[in-house]
């Protein structure tokens, strides 16, 4: 099982950003880790090193979402990490948007109101509603014939995803991250840690990109 204490999942979080930051151009000396040290990156978001040590050990701080925005300049987050940051210190950033609504059921017939493929998640991914184009087009996965609706579980652990996506290793990491920003938002909710522990057991690839900890906004779809 993976951790789903959210304080956890932000210290991974920030450790993980952290350790993928380039040395300072005026670094010197061996480095013994990869990355920003604690004291480099503390100093870059004008907060204390002992306030960034507890954080990454998943310890009880208070976080204000002023110094968590700085944290996140720090750590050279995209849109997507920003939010997942917010999401997983439980804060709400103030130059943030509105998180998406819940799927709702008077949505299910959206997809049939469109011409050409399209399709309906929920939140952890799974196929809800799709028209006949999508049908005729994702064989494997929405086809009559198909056994399997979750989209990531389609991806990852069905051979058919290899040969019907295009660039299917690019689209297969980017879908991870982008669903990695929807994980963040709900990090204790069960269906979606199932999921998350499932992938994680029978998709070495996907275990690969999940601790790589990169966020992405949705694209397309």
């Amino acid at each position: 099982m993976t951790e789903t204490s959210p304080r956890r999942l932000l210290a991974a979080f920030i450790r993980a950003h952290r350790e993928s930051l380039p040395p300072p151009a005026q670094a010197v000396g061996r480095r013994r880790t990869p990355g920003l040290r604690r004291e480099e990156l503390a100093a870059a978001a004008a907060v204390s090193v002992t306030w960034i040590t507890w954080l990454e050990q998943g310890r009880e701080v208070a976080a204000s979402a002023a110094a968590l925005a700085r944290l996140a300049e720090a750590l050279r987050l995209a849109p997507a990490g920003r939010a997942s940051l917010f999401d997983l210190a439980g804060k709400r950033d103030p130059a943030g948007s509105e998180p998406p609504p819940d799927l709702l059921p008077g949505l299910l017939n959206l997809p049939s109101l469109f011409r050409g493929p399209a399709y309906l998640l929920d939140r952890t991914w799974t196929a809800r509603a799709w028209n006949a184009d999508a049908a005729n087009l994702f064989t494997g996965w929405l086809d009559e014939g198909a056994q399997e609706r979750n989209l990531l579980q389609f991806v990852f652990l069905c051979p058919d995803a290899k040969r019907l996506i295009a660039d299917w290793p690019e689209r297969a990491r980017r879908l991870v991250a982008e669903f990695r920003a929807d994980y963040s938002r709900r990090p204790q909710d069960a269906a979606m840690q199932a999921l998350v522990d499932g992938l994680l057991a029978n998709s070495p690839l996907f275990a690969q990109h999940w601790r790589g900890q990169a966020v992405l906004n949705r694209e397309g779809g």
